[in-house]
């Protein structure tokens, strides 16, 4: 299989996060971007705040800037920290949860970002979408 996320794969992690949102009653955005952070699927829901249409895409490309889930970072980035500062880099991270990178065979090949729900629903709906990746 193809190391690059796929838009019919995209479209499968983008539905599995909407049918999540829907389930747990809160809307949401979400954005899927490939390797290079670059959009490939993004959904906004009926309701869902506008803030986070920018929060979502942003989750996302710090999954991938950072290889990492954004509610890793959160501990890593307060006051005393070692990656203190870190929200202020390449262009503004997101460093709370709701980012989540994809992999296929080890290798990082795209991510989820959800917002505008609580964190904790945030990152429950990006866990559901990011299970979608392989079927």
């Amino acid at each position: 299989m193809s190391a690059s996320l796929t838009h019919e794969q995209a479209r499968r992690i983008l539905d599995a996060g909407i049918a999540k949102a829907e389930e747990i009653g809160q809307p949401m955005n979400i954005a899927v971007v490939d390797d290079g952070g670059h959009l490939v699927a993004f959904g906004r829901m009926d309701g869902a705040i506008k803030a986070s249409i920018d929060i979502s895409t942003r989750k996302a490309v710090t999954s991938i800037l950072m290889d990492a889930p954004t509610a890793a970072l959160t501990p890593l980035v307060q006051p005393g920290a070692e990656l203190y500062g870190l929200g202020q880099t390449a262009g503004g991270m997101v460093t709370f949860g709701g980012g989540i990178p994809l992999h296929r065979d080890g290798e990082l090949i795209g991510a989820v970002g959800v917002s505008a729900g609580s964190v904790d629903e945030d990152v429950t709906v990006a866990t559901a979408a990011a299970a979608a990746l392989d079927g």
